[in-house]
């Protein structure tokens, strides 16, 4: 078991899986993925949430192995996303007289998965703010929906002042591989969680009237100390405004003009003292795209005109952007085109229907190379970008 010990009475049992390269297929993963699972030996012993198809063999090991010989008595199922959920029937099966625990949407989609024997006779609904006594650990349960399905709920205990988190303040990556928090954290939840700001900010007022000693996600490491960084993080991210005041410049380019154009805006932007950071959309993966646009206050989109539109990485970039509300931000476009230039035409009306962007001009039009005259465009860019 991977850093077991919560508490006295509180075990991880999850597992990693080191070998995965893509988080439901889509998210690109350098250190493979953690997936936890939370025992608490009580009175009555409660599972939170099981795991991922992946590593049940292990997690199921670990689950025995700390009970001991000893029955379990609940399992609080916070989410039903198959990758906490894949063992509800396993574990119904092997306990059978284990009570489950749950919102009233959670049995709504639990249904769709299993066919679990006497569920009806073993199900607990619960709902916001109902407590579950279980001997000195007092489980307290909150409605999260759409954190990031209809059915996630937290769980605090009130004893030991833990929050059950579910996906809040998860990350990519497993638990035996040393990495910087935040980077993971924030592409984590940008593209995951990112589309439900105000779905997350209504469960932070919830979490504000809580005394939080120990934070434990369904993914990532179990966090203990400076929490409030943490939850100001959520909180930024949540309400759509930047991390960072600085440049985040995204260049979609087919054979390299536009890249150099882009170069050398980052250039002039740091030979102003400027914080500018550039992707080339062409190589750099969509999901640490959309981070670094969700962390600075600025962007400037540098694209080739293609198909009377706009090159479809950068096509792909604002969409994904669309998909999760980006928004607050100041925007700035540099378009190339050979002879019909299109990009910023095609930009304009995909970053039109944002809420709160303010374009910045001018809109340089580059004609195939870059030109004297751009350059001096580029510098009254730069002058407004700095202001």
């Amino acid at each position: 078991m991977e850093d077991c010990k919560v508490t006295e009475s509180i075990i991880n049992l999850g597992a990693s899986d080191n070998d995965l390269e893509l988080f439901e297929g889509q998210y690109i993963l350098n250190n493979g993925m953690s997936y936890n699972s939370y025992l608490i030996k009580d009175d009555k012993n409660v599972l939170m949430d099981t795991i991922d198809e992946k590593v049940s063999e292990r997690w199921l090991d670990n689950l025995v192995k700390a009970l001991n010989g000893e029955t379990l008595d609940y399992l609080v199922v916070s989410h039903m996303e198959p990758d906490h959920a894949y063992n509800i029937d396993v574990v119904a099966s092997k306990y059978p007289d284990m009570k489950i625990v749950g919102n009233q949407f959670t049995f709504n989609i639990l249904k769709n998965f299993f066919d679990i024997d006497k569920l009806e006779e073993r199900k607990i609904v619960v709902t916001d703010g109902e407590v579950l006594d279980i001997g000195k650990h007092k489980l307290q349960f909150f409605m999260a929906p759409m954190v990031h399905w209809p059915e996630v709920m937290v769980t605090y205990e009130q004893t030991e002042k833990i929050l059950f988190s579910a996906d809040a303040f998860g990350k990519f990556g497993s638990l035996d591989v040393e990495d910087d928090w935040i980077t993971e954290a924030r592409r984590y939840y940008v593209g995951i969680v990112g589309k439900f700001g105000m779905q997350v900010q209504a469960l932070l007022n919830k979490a504000s009237t809580l005394d939080i000693k120990t934070i434990c996600p369904l993914h990532g490491p179990v966090l203990k100390d400076n929490l409030q960084y943490y939850l100001d993080k959520y909180t930024t991210w949540s309400a759509y405004k930047p991390e960072e005041e600085g440049v985040y410049i995204a260049c979609a380019s087919i054979y390299g003009n536009s890249l150099r154009a882009a170069k050398n805006l980052e250039e002039m932007l740091k030979e102003k003292g400027i914080n500018v950071v550039l992707d080339d959309l062409t190589i750099t993966d969509w999901s640490y795209a959309i981070a670094n646009a969700f962390k600075y206050s600025k962007m400037v989109l540098v694209a080739s005109s293609y198909n009377a539109g706009v090159y479809p990485p950068m096509r792909n970039f604002l969409g994904h952007l669309v998909e999760r509300n980006f928004q607050n931000r100041k925007i700035a476009i540099m378009e190339n085109g050979s002879w019909a230039p299109s990009a910023a035409r095609t930009i304009k009306n995909i970053i039109e229907p944002m809420k709160n962007i303010e374009l910045i001009e001018p809109v340089i039009t580059i004609k195939s190379t870059l030109k004297d005259e751009n350059i001096v465009e580029m510098e009254k860019l730069v002058d407004e970008l700095a202001k």
